[in-house]
């Protein structure tokens, strides 16, 4: 039984806009283990689809479909229910860590925290272990800062604490939504290697969510690439990167900057990179086809009637276009 089985799950949200789908039949499984990233250009819906599985949703969302977790179905299961599995056996690592972190209690007192309510430990014995987390995750002179707050912390150590209050409970799923973002390149590498020496050491299934190609070929197994709250394109990560099916994903590849070879044996970035045209409808206004169809320098006149089925390239490699052709 795969750990995680997502089937036709959808968001719907009621914004001052007007009624939106965030997330629109997005369905599959993960096992243990496994890694998947999420990709695709802020606002397509992949943190919304991060946020339903932990159910973290704003009160005015409607979630259908199922969220079957270990057997369980969390979508449109109580608070309560909802809290027992949230930073106990799922974990997540929140795209800013000052957002995540609360500014009136010590690092300490919240990375010990879940230990006391979903493990029941004493307050000593969560701190022992509090401890233990936050020196596993490179905090340094972890002993005498346990007691310092956020603000006292650099940006890429809050992010590391983040990291210790989501593994502080050993959970089945870690959720890494932008872990590195507004770090440097440095710190992001040491923190992205961090996840992957975890995630093999307790064998917990992963969902990396990024807008960054390069960090999703060096850490997740397979892929989707999302846009217009659905998935426009998913496989194996080396089936989407060698296939790149949809017009949508030739178009982040395109504008993903590389480095030229100069002739005094120099390596040079390009001088101008592509980038795709327009920018990503309003949730509220989606078209009825292909959300992409109004940027697609390749669109059809059908594309906008009616929204592509999904195509299979191969038995793991699927896309929503209709210039797709299986084989």
């Amino acid at each position: 039984m795969a750990l995680l089985e997502v089937s036709n799950l959808r968001v719907h949200l009621q914004t001052p806009a007007g009624a939106a789908d965030a997330v629109r039949g997005i369905s599959f499984s993960l096992a243990r283990g496994e890694t998947l990233g999420l990709v695709g250009e802020s606002g397509c819906g992949k943190s919304m689809t991060a946020m339903a599985l932990m159910g973290l949703l704003p009160e005015s969302a409607h979630t259908s479909g199922s969220i079957l977790f270990d057997g369980k179905e969390l979508c449109g299961a109580s608070d309560s229910e909802l809290r027992k599995i949230r930073g106990d056996r799922i974990g997540m690592i929140f795209q800013e860590p000052m957002t995540a972190l609360n500014p009136l209690h010590s690092v300490g007192r919240q990375v010990a925290e879940p230990l006391r309510l979903h493990k029941g430990l004493s307050r000593a014995d969560a701190r022992a272990q509090a401890l233990r987390l936050l020196d596993r995750v490179g905090i340094p002179d972890a002993a005498r800062r346990m007691d310092a707050y956020p603000h006292q912390f650099s940006g890429g150590q809050r992010q590391r604490i983040t990291i210790a209050m989501a593994l502080t409970c050993d959970p089945d799923l870690l959720i890494a939504d932008e872990p590195t973002t507004a770090l440097d390149v440095t710190v992001a590498g040491q923190i992205l290697q961090l996840i992957r020496d975890l995630v093999k050491e307790r064998g917990m299934g992963l969902i990396l969510i990024s807008h960054d190609l390069g960090m999703i070929a060096q850490n997740v197994e397979r892929m989707m690439v999302m846009y217009g709250g659905m998935v426009v394109e998913s496989g194996t990560t080396r089936e989407v990167f060698t296939g790149r099916a949809h017009p949508y994903t030739q178009g982040l590849f395109a504008s993903r900057p590389s480095l030229l070879p100069s002739h005094g044996g120099v390596f040079v970035a390009r001088k101008r990179l592509p980038a795709i045209a327009g920018s990503v409808p309003e949730l509220h206004r989606l078209p009825a086809g292909c959300p992409f169809a109004g940027r697609c320098p390749v669109a059809l006149e059908s594309c906008s009637a009616q929204l592509p089925a999904l195509v299979q390239v191969s038995p793991t490699h699927g896309a929503r276009c209709v210039l797709v052709k299986a084989p």
